[in-house]
C-alpha cells in the first residue's frame, strides 16, 4: 500500500490552479487555430484573430477575468493511503492558488446570502475510486458566463433521439453569445438527474478532437457540430460558421422510464490541467 501526504495533494492543486487561468490548453489553441483557417466571415475571421493574440501575449495574466469556481477531479488509486484529509488538503491547494497568483475570487459562501469567501474556496470536488496507487488531479476552473447557460432535461423515452438533438440545439441557441463562443459542448445522455449532469461536465474535460469510443455517439457528435455551426451565431455572436469547437457525448445505463440529458457549455477557454501523483 503505496502512502501520500495530503501535502502533495495541495501543492499541486495549487500549481495547477495557476495555471489552468494562466495557460490555454493546446488542444484548445489548436482548435481555434483550425477554425480560424476555415472561417469565411470577415468578423468572425476578426474575432478569433483577437482570441489567438490575447493567449499569445498574456503571460501570467489570467486568459479570463472570470477565473472561475475551481472543479477539481481526482481519480484515486485502491491501493493508496493518504495520510490527512483529502478535502481540506484540495480546499488549501485552492486557497494557496487562487491567492498565490492573484486570480479573482468569485465563491460566495451562502447562495443567497452572497457574501465572498474572499479564496474562492470550497473546491467543486469530484472523486472517483479507480485501480493503481496513483491519484489523477485535474482542475478545470468553471466561469459562470458559460456556466449559467447550462441546462438539464428529464426526457421521456418517447422523445428519443430526435429529443436529444432538440434539447442539445435549443441549449445553444438559447445561450447565443452569452458564454462567449466559440464553445464546447458536454453532453450527458443517460443515468439519473445527478449523474446526468457530471456527464456532461466530464464531457468538457475530453481532449477536443476526440470521439466518442462507440461509432454511433461519434457520429452524432460530428452531426450536432455541423448543426451548431449552421446556427450562425459564431464567434462572440458576431456571425460565422465557428460557433463550437466540439461537441463530447458521455454516456450511461438509464431506466426504463428515463431519458435524461444535460448540456454543460464551456466557452472558448476551455481550462483544464492534469498532473498524476
Amino acid at each position: 500500500m503505496r502512502e501520500l501526504s495530503a501535502n502533495a495533494i495541495t501543492e499541486t492543486v495549487a500549481r495547477l490552479c495557476i495555471t489552468a487561468n494562466t495557460l490555454l490548453p493546446q488542444d484548445v489553441k489548436d482548435a481555434i487555430t483550425a477554425a480560424r483557417r476555415s472561417e469565411p466571415w470577415p468578423v468572425a475571421q476578426e474575432v478569433l484573430d483577437r482570441i489567438i493574440e490575447n493567449d499569445s501575449i498574456g503571460g501570467d495574466i489570467p486568459i479570463c477575468q472570470d477565473t472561475g469556481m475551481a472543479c477539481v477531479f481526482l481519480e484515486v488509486g485502491q491501493e493508496i493511503h493518504i495520510i490527512g484529509d483529502l478535502s481540506q488538503a484540495v480546499d488549501e491547494g485552492v486557497r494557496r492558488g487562487y491567492t498565490e497568483g492573484y486570480l479573482r475570487k468569485s465563491v460566495v459562501a451562502d447562495p443567497l446570502d452572497r457574501v465572498n469567501t474572499g479564496d474562492n474556496t470550497p473546491a467543486m470536488l469530484y472523486t472517483r475510486l479507480v485501480p493503481g496507487n496513483q491519484v489523477k488531479i485535474t482542475v478545470a476552473p468553471k466561469g459562470f458566463g458559460s456556466e449559467n447557460m447550462s441546462r438539464i432535461a428529464m426526457l421521456k423515452p418517447s422523445d428519443g433521439l430526435a429529443g436529444v438533438k432538440a434539447f442539445v440545439l435549443d441549449t445553444v441557441e438559447q445561450a447565443g453569445p452569452n458564454p462567449c463562443p466559440p464553445i464546447v459542448v458536454g453532453v450527458g445522455i443517460g443515468g439519473t438527474f445527478d449523474k446526468c449532469a457530471l456527464l456532461a461536465k466530464q464531457a468538457l474535460l475530453r481532449e477536443i478532437g476526440s470521439h466518442h469510443p462507440k461509432a454511433f455517439y461519434a457520429a452524432l457528435e460530428e452531426e450536432l457540430l455541423e448543426k451548431i455551426n449552421d446556427t450562425g451565431i459564431g464567434p462572440q455572436g458576431f456571425g460565422g460558421k465557428t460557433t463550437a469547437l466540439a461537441v463530447h457525448i458521455e454516456t450511461l445505463p438509464t431506466h426504463i422510464a428515463g431519458l435524461p440529458c444535460a448540456v454543460n457549455i464551456n466557452c472558448h477557454v476551455a481550462r483544464h490541467v492534469s498532473e498524476v501523483l
